[in-house]
């Protein structure tokens, strides 16, 4: 019992010095990858780098004691990383105090969730997450996470558009109209070097190396290389302007965010009070500070994309200022530095006194040092309302990752493991994390089959792994500050190619054509719909479902003949001719009231086609199970077709429909000697008073018969 409850209690049976050392150098080499793995991930999820760090501590240590699985990785992950960031795109500014505050609440709604499914032993519920959904949705994802890096890649910054489609587009103007080189060549570098190394020593850890590298060379080369300048100092009249525009709408935007709470807040009171006319005028004027806002957006997005459009050579000045003169402008008598200079330009007023130039590559810069504060998170219900469905998804979706990776590994370790367990640990360690500002977690592929071929053989090693991303954010902080972040948009794209499976869409159409169909569609409206990838994921199980009720709904109904392997096979699917006397029908399927009428149709349809037909026997060998609706509609089979003067049997009554039928005594009705244990003996039973004056030469149900 107390191992249930503490199942980590379990890895010391047998333990030996050797596991010991074993989980120690698996532990330390996990952490090696997950170290900017995790820094990379974050800022996908759309938090500054170093939220990732806090995501790498408490959450694998916690999910891998109270956990299943021995071996499962847990910690930030690229889809988990991308719900993340489409859940919350909607509710705050990406990287702003609020962001990361949703972020934090989301990990605990996330854990909440998760712990309750697993307590409640609820973990089938994820197989509603049909594996050609999530199929489709991975490898959307993949193409998602890969190209919404693009501008990182290239050293540009851009705004997000209503779709991602439409954000590449912006992505592959902007970089089109200027490309940071060095940023683009650090990036692919690092591509070089990951990929080198993975088919050349693919024990070494490859990401490590690539980000220790790049880091060392962007200090060396002056890699970032940032200045303030006064407004004044642009020597372009139009940039100006600009900037004192964008400063002009950007200051407006917050009195019309008070205006729209205030109104709000008097909508709420007006309901309370019942004031239909004082909540049509609020209405209406909250409408009108809401269009106002969105004029706003539109007008501060258009300022944005001009002033980050200009690009200035910097001519150095006596006293060791510049001058920023537009590109290929530079007076004569005056030499530029040598660097293509922009604005830094974000949602934020511009200082006119500290603009900030930028004239390099962008890095990760200052992390803070030493360990989060624990606290529990501040409870909104507002937002966890609006949350709630990502949340569920993220639940599921992350769960249902790292239960996959788990049982890979089960396989190859030969571990036994219990879903819901594996529910609560994961639950338990988005809770925990959350205490410590992590964001949603998970399992790992890339990391848990390192911790595998390390040599891992228990949750110790993950242990290990949490207690040296600690020794990271104590002591070793200030080294990550010169990683650019091209070298980060790589690591995450080398990561989500292996994510893209081109050949599960084809296996998912062999297996049954509506399940390619399903995994398809699922891609392209994930694809489609993005940012909003609970949309994709949604027209998915919606489609399954459909699928799965029209499949209940609609049974396989088939009559039987003799084949060349001795069998009774479908005589339609093989070309087989049918006894005129005795039609053996096949039901597949539960008989409950979605389906019974559709039996009662099929039967009646035999009746009416099949003049000399004298027996019909209902091979019940697919009828699992059978309702009410089922037993009705059987009985009133039985009085229709008898009454036609045609008998009906029954073969193949398995243990449970053999229960209805004597509790309703429904067996009385049909006859006991009309309920034979196989086909084989019904087709004996009933063969010989069917067929006396037959016409037949050959019966097809004694004899292969096949149709001319």
């Amino acid at each position: 019992m107390i191992e249930k409850v503490l199942p980590f209690i379990g890895w010391f049976k047998s333990y030996r010095g050797e596991d010991f050392k074993a989980d120690v150098i698996s532990g330390l080499t996990v952490a090696l990858v997950l170290i900017p793995q995790s820094m990379a991930y974050a800022q996908l999820a759309g938090l500054p780098s170093y939220y990732g760090l806090y995501a790498s501590f408490l959450p694998p240590m916690t999910a891998a004691l109270f956990g299943s699985s021995r071996q499962l990785a847990t910690g930030p992950v690229a889809v988990v990383s991308l719900m993340t960031s489409a859940s919350l795109a909607p509710l705050a500014t990406a990287g702003s105090e609020a962001y990361i505050a949703y972020a934090v609440l989301l990990a605990l709604m996330v854990g909440l969730f998760q712990l309750s499914l697993g307590i409640l032993r609820l973990g089938l519920v994820v197989n509603f997450l049909s594996h050609p959904v999530v199929n489709g949705f991975t490898n959307a994802a993949a193409i998602i996470i890969a190209s919404s890096q693009l501008s990182k890649m290239f050293g540009v910054t851009v705004d997000s558009a209503e779709h991602h489609y439409e954000t590449i587009i912006r992505v592959s103007q902007a970089a089109a109209h200027y490309t940071h080189w060095p940023t683009l060549i650090m990036g692919a570098a690092a591509f070089v070097i990951m990929y080198g190394l993975k088919k050349l020593a693919p024990k070494v850890p490859n990401v490590l190396v690539a980000v220790a590298l790049t880091t060392v060379i962007a200090w060396a080369i002056g890699f970032e290389h940032n200045t303030h300048a006064r407004l004044d100092a642009l020597m372009s009249p139009e940039a100006r302007t600009d900037i004192a525009a964008f400063n002009s709408i950007v200051s407006e935007i917050p009195l019309k965010a008070e205006e729209r709470t205030r109104l709000t807040q008097e909508m709420e009171a007006a309901k309370a009070s019942r004031d239909e006319l004082k909540l049509l005028d609020v209405e209406h004027d909250l409408g009108v500070v809401n269009l106002n806002m969105e004029r706003l957006g539109n007008q501060s997005h258009q300022y944005r994309e001009r002033i980050r459009a200009y690009l200035f050579e910097g001519a150095p000045q006596p006293d060791g200022s510049l001058l920023f003169y537009p590109k290929g402008t530079l007076p004569a008598g005056e030499t530029g530095d040598g660097r293509i200079w922009r604005v830094k330009i974000g949602n934020s007023l511009l200082d006119p006194e500290q603009l900030l130039m930028m004239g390099g590559g962008a890095v990760v810069g200052s992390i803070p040092k030493g360990l989060p504060s624990l606290s529990v998170p501040r409870i909104d219900f507002g937002v966890m309302m609006r949350m709630l469905p990502f949340a569920a998804i993220i639940s599921l979706l992350g769960f249902m990752e790292a239960i996959s990776i788990a049982k890979a590994m089960a396989a190859k370790t030969g571990q036994r493991l219990d879903p819901n367990q594996e529910l609560i640990g994961q639950g338990l360690g988005n809770i925990l994390g959350a205490v410590g500002k992590s964001y949603p977690t998970s399992g790992s592929f890339s990391r848990s089959a390192v911790n595998l071929q390390s040599g891992a053989v228990t949750g110790l090693s993950s242990l290990f792994t949490s207690f040296a991303v600690v020794i990271v954010l104590l002591f070793f902080t200030p080294l990550l500050y010169h990683l650019p972040q091209s070298v980060l948009a790589a690591v995450i794209m080398m990561a989500v190619i292996g994510l893209i499976n081109v050949s599960g869409f084809i296996h998912a159409w062999h297996a049954q054509w509506y399940d390619g169909a399903i995994s398809i569609l699922s891609f392209l409206c994930t694809l489609a719909f993005a940012p909003h990838l609970d949309k994709g994921i949604m027209v998915g199980v919606v489609l399954s479902i459909i699928v799965f009720l029209y499949k209940m709904m609609r049974p396989t109904v088939t009559s039987l003949s003799r084949h060349d392997d001795e069998g009774l096979r479908d005589a339609v699917a093989h070309g087989l001719q049918r006894c005129e006397y005795v039609d053996l029908v096949r039901f597949d399927g539960p008989l409950f009231f979605a389906n019974a009428s559709y039996l009662e149709d099929k039967i009646n349809d035999r009746l009416q086609q099949q003049k000399n037909l004298k027996h019909i026997i209902i091979v019940a060998n697919g009828i699992n199970d059978m309702d009410a609706s089922g037993e009705e509609i059987l009985s009133i089979l039985v009085d229709t077709v008898r009454s036609g003067g045609v008998d009906i049997s029954l073969s193949g009554v398995n243990e449970s429909v053999m229960a209805v039928l004597e509790r309703t005594h429904l067996i009385n009705k049909i006859g006991r000697d009309h309920v034979y244990p196989t086909m084989e003996k019904a087709i004996c039973a009933v063969h010989g008073q069917t067929h006396t004056g037959a016409m037949e030469t050959t019966c097809p149900l004694t004899t292969v018969c096949r149709i001319a």
